[in-house]
């Protein structure tokens, strides 16, 4: 850390489905910021993967704020009209400090993509090539937390309670799913792409004929698909943050307004209640928070994470998957766990800040060689 101001790369959009979620969570961070404290560096991703900064990145943040430039009262720190690409960040790396240069020589990187692409352990990979410091966890704990069947894997693996599921893979027979689907799992069941997330593709089974339309569906997104049986029981959702050790928040609940906590719940519509906190035992309480930090340790993960599982009607937890970068507007559920829990949102922000360029030292202290 400096007594500069630090120059924070906001990195968002991507390739994926959630390229808009994306856009809106970077206008939430860039509001935060603390000005006295952060220069701001947009570097925006477009759906065919041109990375775009200064004016370009610029224009992609407001769009997503309705066009109002007013409404983003950030210094932001390039000017100009420059299309970006790989190999300019990774020649980028290694150049925070006061010695920094360039239009891309930034500090630390803040991904805030969701999806393939960018929560999945790639853009994370290419930063640890560039020797940039960056928030969130690293190429393994993400990997694992977006691919849910290596997630589920990992919870199994250390004895974690999760809902049951089937596994399918792109030119496999699909009826032969079927039949193993209504063998071992029974309807109604859940279909989700394998690398997605914010719900996007998953759909509600019922019976056969939905069960082979949903998994067309999902193999629109992924190689991969999961066959998850359907769970009756309370959404909860307990934020976690740090690292060895990581904190649990105070957890809070989703009642859905739709049939499932759908895309359509979290982001078209405003049905969708989030208690915060969950109307809980201090016992399940507890619980809660435990079984977040033991998914949490099961899937790698660093510096922050939103653990999403079920309470059932019998009153047991089934853990349901961990995401490694939340929703971050000030509405989101990560960021109002932790506001509950005492730690307002830009403080959030400086603590996940602290926390990459800490995780950064341990691992220029090594970076694959004997001390």
């Amino acid at each position: 850390m400096t007594d500069r101001r630090l120059r924070v790369m906001l990195l968002f959009g991507g390739r994926s489905a959630e390229h808009d979620v994306s856009r809106v969570t970077a206008v939430a961070v860039a509001r935060a910021l603390d000005p006295a404290r952060y220069e701001v560096v947009p570097v925006a991703i477009t759906t065919e993967g041109q990375w775009l900064f200064a004016d370009s990145a610029r224009r992609a943040i407001e769009s997503a704020a309705g066009g109002e430039s007013d409404a983003l009262p950030r210094a932001f720190a390039v000017d100009g009209e420059t299309a970006a690409g790989l190999g300019d960040l990774v020649a980028a790396g290694g150049v925070s400090g006061a010695g920094a240069s360039g239009a891309l020589a930034v500090d630390v990187v803040l991904p805030l993509l969701h999806g393939p692409y960018g929560e999945d352990g790639t853009v994370q990979g290419l930063l640890e090539l560039a020797g940039l410091p960056y928030v969130g966890s690293g190429v393994v704990g993400s990997a694992v937390g977006m691919d849910k069947i290596m997630m589920k894997r990992a919870f199994t693996a250390c004895g974690i309670a999760n809902a049951r599921s089937v596994e399918h893979r792109d030119g496999h027979d699909l009826d032969a799913l079927a039949v193993r689907v209504e063998a071992e799992l029974g309807y109604p069941c859940f279909v989700k792409p394998v690398n997605m997330g914010s719900s996007v593709g998953v759909s509600k089974a019922h019976d056969r004929a939905e069960l082979l339309a949903a998994c067309e569906v999902a193999l629109g997104y992924d190689e991969w698909v999961l066959v998850e049986e359907s769970i009756t029981g309370r959404e909860i959702e307990v934020a976690v943050l740090g690292d060895d050790p990581p904190a649990a928040s105070v957890p809070g609940e989703i009642v859905p307004g739709d049939e499932f906590y759908s895309y359509t719940d979290k982001y078209e519509t405003d049905d969708a209640e989030l208690l915060v906190p969950a109307p809980l035992t201090d016992e399940q309480v507890a619980e809660a928070q435990q079984l977040a930090l033991a998914a949490f340790a099961a899937c790698r993960c660093e510096a922050m994470a939103r653990v999403d599982m079920f309470l059932t009607p019998d009153g047991r937890f089934l853990l349901n998957e961990v995401n490694t970068i939340p929703g971050f507007t000030p509405i989101s559920m990560y960021p109002r766990l932790w506001e509950a829990s005492g730690l307002a949102y830009p403080a959030l922000l400086d603590r996940l800040v602290e926390l990459a360029f800490a995780r950064h030292a341990r691992r220029e202290a090594r970076a694959g060689r004997q001390r």
